[in-house]
């Protein structure tokens, strides 16, 4: 496993592909934002952005890596297929919408966004979405919020293992089998939500350790993903912010502490189920 000077580790994907397993999340920051944040961001160590159709901000996203003059091939970008362009050709077009918004020739990572099976798209759009990665427009490709049934799915009927799936996880949703069943199938996990939108950050045992290693509750809960072997991308437009998450790299997390996490899995879910959440 290599490493970037600013000490964050890359994991290899399925397809030999390199991600950085810690990024930066711009999710629900506005537009006019989003390029400065990313410019933080990058300034600070960051090599991974992740952002999506949906989140309206894929210019931003473009803006602040042009700004930051760290060269292209540095940084992973991530994003994902709005809900309302599933479908082979829909998927297609939609990526090169986000090309030509990100200012990019290609993207690093290309996610479906949500597995809406209620539509009974997805397998079309993966279908689409393999297309892209042979194009080279996607130097990888995965999925987001799929639970089991979806992958098997795609496996029946595809030809192509995701790289990635992008779920909500955190220490209140812990998604244990659905982990297993990606490391069984070669399928690396990346965690949305990874701080529960704070709602954790109170918990005695979270205190309790920051206390113990001199961090903040974030900073173990961020570590924690990375111990467990998570890509994680937390999110903050603040600078001060956006530098503490990242420093998460001069400590460990002990086996008893792991363990003191692992019993706070509640199957608490901040976001829609995706078995049922309809776009």
């Amino acid at each position: 496993m290599a490493a970037h000077t600013t000490n964050v580790p890359d994991l290899e994907l399925n397809n030999g592909v390199r991600i950085p397993q810690f990024g930066f999340g711009v999710f629900q920051i506005p537009e006019d934002d989003t390029a400065d944040a990313v410019r933080t961001a990058l300034e600070a160590g960051y090599r991974h952005i992740d952002t999506a159709q949906m989140y309206r901000n894929e210019a931003g996203v473009g803006e602040g890596i042009e700004k930051s003059g760290v060269p292209r091939e540095e940084v992973f970008v991530t994003t994902k297929l709005a809900n309302d362009a599933q479908g082979h050709d829909n998927a297609i077009n939609a990526l090169e919408g986000s090309l030509r918004r990100l200012g990019l020739d290609y993207v690093d990572l290309y996610l479906i966004h949500w597995p809406l099976p209620h539509q009974d798209k997805y397998v079309r759009t993966w279908e689409g979405f393999e297309e892209l990665l042979r194009a080279g427009k996607a130097r990888s490709i995965g999925v987001s919020n799929f639970q089991v049934e979806h992958l098997e799915e795609l496996a029946r009927r595809t030809g192509t293992v995701p790289a990635v799936n992008q779920i909500e996880l955190h220490p209140a949703l812990q998604q244990t089998e659905l982990r297993a069943y990606h490391r069984a199938h070669g399928i690396a996990t990346e965690a949305w939500s990874p701080l529960a939108q704070a709602a954790v950050l109170s918990d005695p045992v979270l205190t309790g350790l920051a206390d113990k290693h001199g961090k903040t509750a974030a900073q173990v809960v961020l570590r924690w993903h990375l111990q467990l072997g998570n890509i994680v991308f937390p999110k903050s437009a603040t600078p001060a912010r956006i530098r503490e998450n990242i420093d998460v790299f001069d400590f460990e997390l002990a086996d008893e502490d792991l363990e003191a996490i692992g019993k706070l899995d509640a199957d608490h879910r901040t976001g829609p189920h995706p078995d049922t959440f309809r776009g």
